[in-house]
């Protein structure tokens, strides 16, 4: 007998601000220190939760090891002060790790096998190198043309995507400057308050002339990235990954540190402890693309993810779509026909950052709270997947 799937609720989300690696505010952080500070910040948004009820917490990273190994969920659980029946596992799925989590999380409600969960990601790309301490691929990746792509780096298949989409240099740059132009007028805005949980470093300086070390606290309160920039800028910039190409390191996304957290709970739950929800997670989907090609994803996933929904495309109010390179998001935009003021409202990873794993619980974040604050109704995360792949979730305010 089949059982009727019931509602997952968001009751919390919070996230640090994002530093730029690998020389930025967060350098020196470990990435389970920041995975800690946004589970307590989540907590702290229900004080009415009692978190023994909370089963286990499902958080995304995308290269799982050194400072974001040994399993980093149970370690962030723990050291966040949840009890010990707080279970915890890490999920890779690249970039899409931290919304992957998410939908983890919301669907073992849904199915009813947990009441409330933890759901998030956390990355150190100062800490931990792109493709990790020892990068091993399979030999076979060169067996069959179809699967040379996987040994693609990223930038590459930015340029492929550009070439058969006839993305332009010009088209890409302007599209940079105004991801900044948005994020900066979101700061000023203070739009990013609801959601960014502020993080007080505490730095250690050398007095040559005492001898003592002198400790200096600073709070980070703002995503680091975000700058004044211009066309003429950017148009200065020489491509990185193809001699000719159309990709710089101004219209890509920036390396970041970072750690989003989101707590999703079951009817139950809310009636309980007489929680308010502030959205419901709808639909999640996955598709497949060719490796080589690898930005296009989105272009898949987002009407899967309609489709589960029962939703149109012109349903969505608000759509953070990660911004890897300009190219694959214009190539997306286009293809697509997405409302472009739609489309990351407050500047995307260009400006904001992308730290890998912890972006899709970071951008949920963003989604939960400026849904709410603009009152509207549908909102919609998604992203391009290393390997070829695209995600997308779909949240509902209530």
């Amino acid at each position: 007998m089949s059982k009727q799937l019931q509602d997952a609720y968001i009751v919390a989300a919070s996230r640090t601000p994002i530093g730029k690696a690998p020389r930025g505010v967060f350098r020196n952080t470990r990435p389970d220190e920041l995975l800690v500070h946004a589970i307590r910040s989540a907590v702290a948004q229900v004080p009415g939760l009692d978190t023994s009820v909370i089963e286990d917490a499902i958080v995304g990273c995308a290269i799982p090891e050194a400072e974001q190994g040994l399993n980093v969920a149970r370690m962030g659980a723990l050291l966040s002060g949840l009890p010990n029946t707080v279970g915890g596992v890490t999920v890779n799925r690249f970039c899409a790790s931290g919304l992957t989590a998410l939908a983890m999380a919301a669907d073992r409600i849904r199915v009813g096998e947990a009441d409330a969960m933890i759901a998030g990601g956390c990355e150190s790309m100062s800490m931990v190198p792109m493709m990790g301490n020892k990068p091993s691929l399979s030999p076979h990746i060169f067996d069959r043309n179809e699967d040379v792509g996987i040994a693609y780096g990223m930038g590459l298949t930015a340029e492929k995507v550009a070439e058969r989409w006839k993305v332009s240099r010009e088209a890409q740059d302007a599209f940079a400057v105004e991801s900044h132009r948005r994020a900066l007028a979101a700061q000023q805005a203070g739009e990013f308050a609801d959601e960014i949980a502020a993080y007080t470093l505490n730095e250690r300086f050398p007095d040559l002339a005492s001898g003592e070390v002198r400790m200096n606290n600073r709070e980070i309160a703002l995503d680091e990235g975000p700058r004044e920039t211009s066309l003429e800028g950017l148009a200065k910039l020489r491509p990185v990954f193809a001699n000719k190409g159309s990709v710089t390191a101004g219209n890509s996304s920036q390396t970041s540190d970072g750690a989003g957290a989101l707590i999703v709970v079951s009817e139950k739950m809310l009636k309980q402890f007489n929680l308010t929800p502030l959205a419901r997670f709808v639909s999640f989907a996955v598709r497949g693309v060719p490796p080589e090609i690898m930005g296009i994803g989105p272009k898949e996933a987002i009407p899967a993810a309609l489709k589960a929904a029962g939703l149109k495309q012109d349903d969505i109010d608000w759509i953070e779509l990660n911004e890897a390179f300009a190219a694959q998001a214009l190539a997306v935009i286009g293809d697509l026909g997405l409302d472009t003021a739609k489309v990351n409202p407050l500047g995307g990873a260009i400006a904001l950052g992308h730290p890998l794993g912890a972006t899709g619980a970071i951008r949920a974040s963003t989604v939960v709270h400026g849904l709410r604050r603009r009152n509207l109704k549908y909102g919609m995360v998604t992203m391009c997947v290393g390997t070829g792949m695209g995600a997308a979730g779909i949240i509902e305010r209530l």
